[in-house]
Formats: C-alpha cells, structure tokens, sequence
C-alpha cells in the first residue's frame, strides 16, 4: 500500500460477521466507515449546498470526472481554486475515472446497462476502444474527445480530488465472459498506466484506489482482486457489471469480499439501496455511493425505516392521502426539514411543482442515510448489526 502520511487507513474493530468499523484520514479531513458519499456529479449534489451537507452529517461527496471535463472543463476548476474551493466545501472529496460515463452511455444506456439489463434508446457517445483509450463524443457540443489512463489521472489532478481511480473499462451485463475475461485484461494494463501517471506527479496531495472488474465471472473476479490487491493502491473500489438481479448482485460482492485485500479500504460502486448497503457492510465494505438518496427526494420520495413506512423503505409524499397531514416526515428525525415543514405542505410543493420540495426532501434523505451510517459504526462497535438492520429493512 502506498506509504502517505496524509492519507491512512484503521480497521478500529470487526464483528464476527464481516462487517468492520474503520477510519480513513484524508487531508480534507477523517471518513468514519462505513460510510456513504454522496454524489456531487457535476461539482454539486442535487438539491443541497455545501452547508447543508454539512449541516447533515456528510463526511465525503464525489464529483464525476467525465462531466466536469466536458464542462467547465478542469483547467477552469483548478483556475477557481480546485474542486473544494469552486464547491465551497471543506471536506474529503473522491472523482472517478470518467470511465463509467464513457462506457455505459456508448452501449446505450447508464446504470441499467453496467449493472443489469440491456436498456435501449439512449444515446450513443463511445466511438472506439483500444489499447490507448476510448474514443468518444462530447455531449456538450459534440467535439470528439479522447480519455486514456495518462489525462484521466491529468484531469483528477486539475481538479484536486483527495481520492481519485484510475481508468477501466466497465464492462456491461449482456456481453460474455470472452469479452469480459480481455477487458479486465486491459483495465488491468490501464490501470498499471493510471497508478506510473499519478506516481509522476503525486505530491501526497492524492491517494488512488484500484478498481475490480471481471463482472459476474467467479475466476475473473478472484484474478482482480489479486491484481488490485498486489499493486500499489491506497484503496480498491469494487466496479463493473454486478449481475442481472438484487440475489446476483449480493453473490458477486459476496465473492468479491472474499478474495479482496484484507487491509485496504474497500468502496462499492454505485450501490445505495439502504438493504444493499446492509449486505455490503456484513461482507467488510467500508464506503458505498450512489445517487438513489438524492433522486429519491428531487421525485417527492423520503426515506424512511420499513418499520415505519410501510415495508417500502420510503413514502411518496405525492400520494394524495398526505394533503392534509400535519405531521412531519418522521417525528425521530431531527432535519431541518422534519423540524420545520409537514408532510401536507410537502405534498402541496410537490403538485404545485416548487423546487424548494425536491430541495426539502433532499436534505431529509442526506440526513437519514447519514445517521443509518452512524447507527450502522455504533452497531459494529457493540456487535449489534442484526438488530439495527432489522430496524431498517425488517
């Protein structure tokens, strides 16, 4: 593991489970894992300033590469002072590859392509993959780019992420072990090249996490791991497609927990289902992100235990039966929102299409996945996860 004396990582304590507590010291700040980091996709997390994160708990956001490259572009971010300055926010941050953009937009759709099923009718702006990089066209105004393992690791730098991966290809559900098997091949050699590019120019300001890939292939994934595992990575952060169904997905990080490094911190990607969560926990992931909290709110959704929100994990604050509710979302939670504002008039922004709504909402939902994170360290820590996800997820 890389030798920073900025960055370290501390198993503090493990459960005879799995699941572990630990800490993981940035110079932005300490992430108490398990965590979970919200995205901030292009240099702002929908719905929430950066006082409100801070306001509710958060310990870390993540910012896309791909997104920011194309605009403002990252010479325009390192001109307003890095990614922390532009943003207002003091805290750890982490930029991906742009990879996952690149790849499941070019095979026709995003997150249902990568990790699941084929999705049809999105638009298509990969161009070509070889050995030097993928080849793609700018949404933004159409202009042909190219991303490799060298100006991706560039790009992050720009930008002044305190974690940051390297490029790989995700590869998406419906393609065959043959192909899957050659294109773990080459993130493999990608990823060699992004870990020589940030060694160049790394000043202890950064740390890298390597990326897992071999898609729902039990050997393919065993051979990342101990790619991952024997480099020099700070981190490992487990990508690419993670099966067909929910009990596919659970197999394969299960597999993957396996054969991971034991001592890294481990991230899993794109997973934010507060009974997701709960698995990966069990199985020793120390950080997850994803949108589905935030978008959850901006659609009139808050999140809530199953054992008040009748067995969905949220209510839809759209529903008519909530019109005249006076009560807030949740009497136990003590946001802002929850403080100040009832369901009824919630519903009443909802309908009448206000986005002080989506923005209420999103405040709640940051909190609560805040405090299950929390709930879920204080768990670990007195061996009493069973009950805490019983509480969550039933």
């Amino acid at each position: 593991m890389q030798k920073n004396e900025k960055f370290s990582f501390e198993i503090i304590c493990r459960t005879p489970c799995g699941a572990r507590r630990g800490r993981i010291v940035t110079p932005h700040g300490t992430v108490e894992t398990p965590a979970f980091i919200f995205c901030g996709t292009k240099g702002a997390v929908k719905g929430a300033s950066a006082e409100q994160l801070r306001a509710c708990g958060t310990q870390i956001a993540l910012a896309n590469t791909y997104h920011l490259h194309l605009q403002p572009g990252e010479d325009t971010v390192a001109a307003l002072g890095g990614l922390h300055a532009m943003m207002g926010w003091s805290g750890p941050l982490l930029t991906d590859s742009g990879g996952f953009q690149i790849f499941s937009l070019g095979h026709g759709g995003v997150a249902q392509e990568i990790k699941s099923r084929r999705a049809i009718g999105a638009p298509r702006t990969l161009m070509a993959i070889d050995e030097d990089g993928a080849l793609f066209r700018s949404y933004v105004d159409g202009s042909l780019r190219k991303l490799t393992p060298e100006n991706s690791i560039a790009i992050q730098r720009s930008l002044g992420a305190d974690i940051v991966l390297p490029l790989d290809e995700c590869t998406p559900y419906h393609v065959d072990k043959k192909y899957t098997a050659a294109s773990m091949a080459r993130s493999h050699r990608w990823e060699l090249r992004s870990l020589a590019e940030f060694k160049k120019f790394n000043c202890g300001a950064q740390a890298i996490y390597g990326i897992i890939q071999g898609g729902v292939y039990g050997d393919l994934r065993k051979e990342s791991c101990e790619f991952v595992g024997e480099e020099d990575f700070f981190g490992q952060a487990i990508g690419g497609s993670l099966g067909g169904s929910g009990k596919e997905m659970e197999d394969v990080v299960a597999l993957v927990c396996a054969f991971k490094h034991r001592t890294k911190p481990t991230h899993l990607l794109g997973i934010g289902s507060v009974d997701y969560i709960f698995h990966g926990v069990r199985n020793g992931i120390d950080s997850f992100d994803c949108v589905h909290p935030t978008r959850l709110g901006r659609h009139g959704g808050a999140l809530m235990a199953n054992s008040i929100s009748d067995g969905k994990g949220h209510i839809n604050l759209r529903n008519s039966r909530f019109a005249r509710d006076r009560s807030p979302i949740d009497d136990s939670c003590d946001c802002h929102t929850c403080k100040t504002t009832s369901r009824g008039y919630l519903h009443h922004l909802l309908k009448a299409k206000e986005t002080l709504a989506g923005q209420l909402l999103t405040i709640h939902n940051i909190t609560f996945m805040n405090r299950l994170m929390e709930r879920i360290r204080h768990a670990i820590e007195s061996n009493t996860l069973p009950t805490v996800e019983s509480y969550y997820i039933g």
